[in-house]
């Protein structure tokens, strides 16, 4: 190990051209050169890419593995179902202005998610000196990788949306031309019928109305794209991972992180008035896939080393593309699409509420940083 330092030192101080300087230079700044060796030799320390020198315990390991997954899968599916009990629970509807503090509140949990959690993971998995210098030392991939996806995501909300829109507008006037109107008291029936369906079998839905219907299912499912990409990442490295002293700290992280990303999620859900059997579906995929990644890490831990190329450019640019979806929903289609809401514009009260919650979510996401 001393050897391998001094022959970077000697390489090193050979690139900066130290040997070049004259000597009486380097007699008047000895600080500099102190300073210049301990921070060489410092860089050589951490140059490394053996297994960390962690307590590793992998019966205690495997009891918070365990522990991990049983409260992840109860926190997320509580977190999304409970914006879906608002056709119960009347003061969990859309309708209701604490709905907009609550999502606010998980919109902060998601963005921080990407901004202070995920793009960090990204920058350190894709910045190792594990990797090759080229081309990995030479372009922010992190960055770019995000950035596209985040672009990405736009264009899919675009045109999944314009898609949806025009299928819709094509459709409409055929099933109002078909539709037989024999007199007011069945027109009134039919009229009543369809709001307390909210279906658009009868015509009298507005195009307004279907647009917005539309937008909040495009938004769902890329959302929920972004977070299960996410959410497999961090279950591998939790159940592939044997160090207690690790794990410890993430079981109430993650936790807390899958209950409110899972109200974020179910909030949508539940603006995008999807069918049963989707509801469902959407739920259990995101309740089930952090406890899914913690069962294949779990299953590799064996095999697994964090610290190989592989693993980090696949954790690096997987972790970065979530991170660029997450900010962009968090910002764009969940925080802008209410905070610019005509009735949030004209209430100052949910205004304030509102913004406090963000601030709240957001805030809290980012002081849990400081432990895992």
């Amino acid at each position: 190990m001393a050897g391998s330092i001094l022959w970077y030192t000697h390489v090193t101080m050979k690139n900066m051209n130290i040997y070049q300087y004259p000597i009486e230079k380097l007699r008047v700044q000895p600080v500099g050169l102190i300073v210049a060796f301990a921070v060489m030799a410092t860089l050589a320390a951490e140059c490394t890419c053996d297994e960390e020198d962690e307590e590793r315990d992998r019966s205690k390991a495997l009891r918070y593995k365990i522990a991990a997954l049983v409260s992840i899968l109860v926190a997320s599916a509580i977190g999304v179902c409970l914006p879906l009990l608002g056709k119960v629970i009347p003061a969990l509807s859309p309708e209701k202005d604490i709905f907009f503090i609550i999502k606010a509140f998980a919109a902060g949990v998601i963005l921080s998610t990407g901004f202070i959690h995920v793009l960090p993971d990204a920058f350190e998995n894709l910045t190792s000196p594990c990797l090759n210098e080229h081309p990995w030392g030479d372009f922010p991939f992190t960055g770019f990788v995000a950035m596209c996806t985040a672009m990405g995501t736009l264009m899919v909300d675009t045109y999944a949306t314009a898609y949806f829109q025009n299928h819709y507008s094509k459709r409409a006037p055929a099933q109002v031309e078909s539709q037989t109107t024999p007199d007011v008291e069945n027109e009134e029936h039919t009229h009543v019928h369809a709001h307390a369906s909210h279906s658009h079998a009868h015509g009298h839905i507005s195009f307004d109305q279907s647009s917005e219907l539309l937008r909040h299912r495009v938004i769902s499912q890329v959302l929920e794209l972004g977070i299960i990409v996410h959410s497999v990442i961090i279950g591998i490295s939790l159940g592939a991972s044997e160090s207690p002293k690790t794990i410890r700290p993430l079981v109430a992280a993650l936790t807390f992180h899958q209950f409110f990303e899972g109200m974020g999620l179910g909030s949508c859900i539940t603006q995008a008035n999807f069918k049963s059997l989707s509801i469902t579906i959407m739920g259990l995929f995101f309740a089930l896939t952090t406890p899914v990644g913690i069962g294949i890490g779990l299953g590799i831990s064996n095999v697994y080393d964090e610290n190989s190329p592989t693993a980090l450019i696949f954790e690096g640019i997987f972790n970065a593309a979530s991170a660029g979806i997450l900010i962009y929903m968090a910002l764009v289609d969940l925080l802008a699409a209410d905070f610019m809401n005509p009735r949030m514009q004209k209430n100052g009260r949910l205004q304030l509420g509102s913004n406090i919650s963000l601030l709240l979510g957001a805030g809290c996401m980012s002081l849990i940083a400081k432990w895992a």
